[in-house]
C-alpha cells in the first residue's frame, strides 16, 4: 500500500515557540516556588485518595475538534501539562491527580487546550484527553521515583486515551503527537510503544518542556532528533530556560536532543524571536537558552493552574507571527 506523504512540519512557528517558551518560564517559576517549600506531610503516613478513572468512550473526557474540511491535515493528539495541585478530599484524604469528573478542573485543563488548539487545530482534526495529571507538588519534591510512582496512574490514562483515540482514526492520516511538560512525558513514552503502522504515519513528535534521555532514545527506534526543518518521523524536543543555571534534573537532564525551531539548528548559532528575544541551543545541556524575555507580560502565579500557554497579551503578537 503506498504511504501517505508526510507533511513538513507546520507547528515550528516562531508563535509556537513564543507561547511554549512563555508557557515554560512561566511553569518553571512556580515549581520552583513550590520546591523551596517544606513538605508538613514528610514522614506523617497520609491516606491518599485516587480518583476514578476516565471513560474514553465519553465524550466529556475529550476537548476535540476537527477543522480539516478539505481532507488534506493531520490528526493532532495533544497531551496537555500540569494543572492540578494537591488537593484534600471531604473525609481527609490528600490526593495528588487531577479529579477529571470535576467540571472546574476541566475548564482548568481547557485553558491550556484551547490555545494550542488555535495554532495546532487550524485544518487539522485535534484530540485532547483530560486525564488524572500528577500535581505540581508532586513534581516540586525533585524526586525522580515519587514523580515515576505517581506517574504511572497518568500515564495508564494516556495509554487508554491513546487506544481509544487510534480505534476511530482513519489510519492512513498523516499523525501529530504533541505534550508540554509532563505531557511531553507521557509522548516519550507513548513513542516506546507505537505500533509499527502507526509510526509509519507520524509527522513528528513534539515534546516541549520535557527531556529524551539517552535511555529513551536506545529504548525504541520511534525517537530519531529532529535534524531539520523538513525532517519527518522525528522528534522535536526543546526545553527552554533563561540561563542553564535553572535547569531542574527531574524535566531538563540528562537531554539527548535539542533544536533551535526558530532556525532549525543544534548548534548554538542563535535566532532571533519578535525582536527582542534571543534563542540558542546549549549544546552541552541539550535545553534552549531563552534571554531577552522578562517574563513581565506574562502574569506569574503561586499556583500553575493558572498558567496558559499563550497570555492575552501575547496573543496578539503570536498571531502576528504565524
Amino acid at each position: 500500500m503506498e504511504k501517505t506523504p508526510k507533511r513538513r512540519h507546520l507547528f515550528c512557528r516562531p508563535r509556537f515557540i513564543l507561547c511554549a517558551v512563555a508557557l515554560f518560564l512561566s511553569a518553571m517559576q512556580s515549581a520552583v516556588l513550590f520546591a523551596s517549600c517544606d513538605d508538613d506531610t514528610k514522614g506523617i503516613a497520609v491516606a491518599q485518595y485516587i480518583p476514578e478513572a476516565p471513560d474514553y468512550g465519553d465524550p466529556t473526557m475529550w476537548f476535540t475538534q476537527e477543522n480539516d474540511k478539505s481532507g488534506s491535515g493531520a490528526d493532532v493528539f495533544y497531551i496537555v501539562s500540569t494543572w492540578a495541585t494537591d488537593w484534600t478530599t471531604a473525609d481527609g484524604r490528600i490526593c495528588h491527580y487531577a479529579d477529571v469528573h470535576n467540571a472546574e478542573r476541566r475548564a482548568d485543563m481547557d485553558k491550556e487546550i484551547s490555545r494550542i488548539a488555535g495554532y495546532m487545530g487550524v485544518d487539522n482534526n485535534f484530540y485532547s484527553p483530560y486525564y488524572r495529571h500528577i500535581s505540581i507538588e508532586s513534581w516540586a519534591t525533585l524526586n525522580e521515583d515519587t514523580i515515576s510512582n505517581r506517574f504511572r496512574i497518568a500515564m495508564a490514562d494516556v495509554r487508554a486515551a491513546f487506544s481509544a483515540f487510534l480505534s476511530r482514526r482513519d489510519p492512513s492520516r498523516p499523525l501529530v503527537l504533541a505534550g508540554f511538560s509532563q505531557g511531553g512525558k507521557a509522548v516519550v513514552e507513548l513513542l516506546k510503544e507505537f505500533p509499527d503502522d502507526v509510526a509509519e504515519h507520524l509527522v513528528a513528535a513534539y515534546v516541549l518542556g520535557y527531556k529524551v534521555t539517552p535511555d529513551d532514545t536506545s529504548a525504541t527506534k520511534n525517537i530519531r532528533a529532529a535534524k531539520r526543518a523538513d525532517d519527518t518521523g522525528v522528534t522535536i524536543c526543546y526545553n527552554s530556560v533563561a540561563d542553564v543555571r535553572y535547569i531542574k534534573s527531574v524535566i531538563s537532564e540528562p537531554c539527548a536532543m535539542c533544536i533551535n525551531p526558530v532556525n532549525w539548528r543544534t548548534d548554538d548559532t542563535p535566532a532571533t524571536l519578535a525582536d527582542t528575544i534571543t534563542v540558542a541551543v546549549s549544546p552541552e545541556h541539550n535545553v534552549l537558552v531563552v534571554t531577552g524575555y522578562s517574563g513581565a507580560e506574562h502574569t506569574q502565579h503561586a499556583e500553575p493552574s493558572t498558567i496558559t500557554p499563550c497570555s492575552d497579551t501575547w496573543l496578539p503578537e503570536c498571531r502576528r507571527l504565524s
